[in-house]
């Protein structure tokens, strides 16, 4: 075990590293280090800071204004702002979901139908994750067809009408936040941005929301006991 003082949230930013590159230690885990953030599965690295200190007391009321799957646009900027994230940072940040916060989108959204906003090639498979009535906790990644890759496939399927949540429909329709999604897909006319890179800077970014400092918190010394 390393004997050193580093928190949990950088450790859990870090392990990315350990599952996702070869030649990895134990002991390099107690280093303020260079992760390699998805290094193995196509994308690059990035420094993240670690001897923060951990809350004491953890609640389920304090992840209560998480962005919701039938956000609007503005409600999603909204709340990244008020943790201090940007507009770059929303459409940078995104994961997976479960059918039961988009089934109402292939069965009961109008006139209990589809909405007609999905890609109709995209139903079958769809429907295939997520049965009528059942499969609820079937879990669904946000980038079908290239979920173990680190690209920017996502943002290809908002261009296309597969996209997974209403929330993910509405980064597309919104004008703002569709600036950057054509920015990281590098098309025509628009300066582009290297996903790779402002991912790394996004997560380090999140990995500072709240920091406790002075009395407040305290370091933990064996932090793998965190998961």
């Amino acid at each position: 075990m390393c004997p050193c003082q580093v928190t949990c949230s950088p450790l859990q930013v870090s392990i990315f590293r350990r599952v996702s590159s070869e030649g990895a230690t134990e002991e390099s885990m107690c280093l303020t280090e260079e992760i390699d953030g998805g290094r193995f599965s196509g994308g690059l690295s990035w420094q993240v800071p670690t001897g923060c200190k951990d809350g004491r007391v953890s609640q389920a009321s304090d992840v209560n204004n998480l962005p919701a799957p039938t956000d609007s646009g503005d409600v999603q900027k909204q709340k990244f702002t008020a943790k201090g994230l940007n507009t770059q940072d929303l459409i940078t940040l995104v994961g997976t979901a479960t059918c039961q916060f988009f089934s109402n989108r292939l069965y009961n959204f109008i006139a209990n139908g589809l909405d007609p906003s999905i890609d109709p090639s995209f139903v079958p498979q769809l429907q295939a994750f997520c049965p009528q009535n059942s499969g609820g906790s079937n879990r669904v990644p946000l980038d079908t067809g290239s979920q173990l890759k680190f690209d920017t496939s996502y943002y290809a399927n908002l261009r296309n009408g597969r996209e997974i949540l209403e929330s993910d429909e509405a980064l597309w329709n919104d004008a703002s936040t569709n600036m950057f999604v054509q920015k990281y897909l590098g098309l025509r006319g628009m300066l582009g941005l290297s996903f790779s890179l402002e991912f790394g800077n996004s997560m380090v970014k999140m990995g500072n929301i709240g920091i406790k400092t002075g009395a407040d918190g305290e370091f933990v010394r064996f932090a793998l006991f965190c998961f």
